[in-house]
């Protein structure tokens, strides 16, 4: 998934508090980068390295950790500089994605949609059906971040998040955030009942929406907020110096590792692959990538235990990989980049895992990787110019965060 943010403020708020960059944030963000680009570039690769920590995607992971992120970050804003100014930094950061949505969209209205159009390209067609059938409405509803095409429904939750965070932290900062964190579990529960559906029934029925339910998104908001929410929490108990780390008892841990181990194997060698009990749909909600299920959190939370027990220690004995750690530092352009990828080879190849051989897949793959580290390392370098160049350019000094 997209991030709110391109890692723990090299500079926030300005330029004006340094704030210490996590490699190893950088380095899980960027894993997660590459796990999604497997996931979504069609090769042989696909299904094997989809979820292949246990029945967990790796957009789970990058949005717990981008929550994490942002409340580091921002609530160390609020403390030194006021609500205000916090306020600004996720207006700020809301804007540069709402951006970045607007850019990739463009490239899919008129590039993506060419070509397709032109080589008659099914996946292209099934992509923008809602688009090809109205496409003035379509491009103002998906501007209102309403119309939410495939692959590009994202950022819009993102946005969404941004949009809500300064008040429900500033809120958490003065009351706690036991409240805040019984809200969140609320309306996830109630999306879990289908409450995104009877939002959506009052809007067709009294605004007359015409945007079909299922071209608003794959994620549901309601549902993914709980998750952003508990990694804003986590991220905004850290920001003290004196903050105390995360302690897990051994017996916990113990149990943690099992449960992932056979997560693990239930993913990779149990009969039905990503679908933990084949046919039944009903159980299989329970493990709901778009809902964001119980026994997925679950599954989540027993991985974020064991990361936060052995991951330490284990990145203190691993050399530092630092392509890994500029993919996750520019989280944001390498995730649009990605998406420009996925979508050119949608449009050339369609959708089949098959359609090259496997020496074909391996160059594919090497290619995209290739392209994503080159926009890395030039966003690094755009970022790493002297203050006084930036500002000149832009006229302001923009927030990493």
């Amino acid at each position: 998934m997209p991030p709110p943010a391109d890692g723990p403020a090299a500079v926030a708020a300005g330029g004006r508090v340094p704030m210490k960059r996590y490699w190893e944030i950088d380095a899980l963000r960027g894993l997660m980068l590459v796990l999604m680009t497997f996931t979504h570039l069609p090769t042989r690769f696909t299904d094997p390295l989809g979820q292949p920590f246990g029945f967990v995607s790796a957009a789970e992971g990058f949005v717990l950790l981008s929550a994490f992120v942002a409340g580091l970050v921002y609530t160390r804003i609020s403390d030194r500089q006021g609500v205000d100014a916090m306020r600004r930094a996720f207006w700020r950061r809301a804007l540069k994605v709402y951006l970045a949505q607007a850019a990739t969209l463009l490239f899919l209205f008129t590039i993506i949609t060419r070509v397709g159009l032109r080589i008659d390209q099914p996946a292209v067609k099934n992509l923008l059906s809602f688009y090809l059938a109205d496409p003035p409405e379509a491009f103002a509803y998906s501007l209102l971040l309403v119309y939410e095409p495939a692959l590009l429904d994202i950022l819009p939750m993102y946005i969404f998040f941004m949009l809500m965070s300064p008040w429900v932290l500033a809120f958490a900062l003065r009351h706690g955030w036991a409240g805040v964190m019984l809200a969140s579990a609320a309306f996830w529960a109630l999306a879990q009942f289908g409450f995104s559906e009877w939002l959506y029934g009052l809007a067709a029925q009294y605004l007359h929406l015409s945007v079909p339910f299922h071209e608003m998104g794959a994620f549901n908001a309601f549902a993914w907020q709980f998750l952003w929410f508990a990694g804003l929490w986590m991220g905004a108990s850290r920001h003290a110096p004196d903050a105390e780390p995360f302690r897990i008892p051994r017996w916990v841990a113990a149990l943690a590792v099992a449960l992932a181990i056979y997560g693990i194997w239930w993913r990779h060698h149990g009969i039905n692959g990503q679908a933990p009990f084949g046919g039944d749909e009903e159980l299989n909600m329970l493990f709901d990538k778009w809902q964001l299920g119980p026994l997925r959190i679950v599954n989540l939370v027993v991985l974020g235990i064991v990361a936060v027990r052995f991951g330490p220690g284990l990145m203190r004995r691993i050399p530092r990989l630092r392509w890994l750690e500029a993919m996750g530092s520019a989280s944001l352009p390498v995730f649009c980049a990605h998406l420009v990828a996925v979508l050119l080879v949608l449009a050339f190849y369609g959708d089949s895992q098959t359609a090259r051989p496997w020496w074909g897949d391996a160059l594919l793959l090497a290619v995209v990787f290739a392209w994503l580290y080159a926009v890395a390392r030039a966003t690094q370098w755009w970022d790493n110019r002297p203050p006084k160049a930036r500002y000149r350019d832009t006229g302001t000094i923009d927030s990493s965060a």
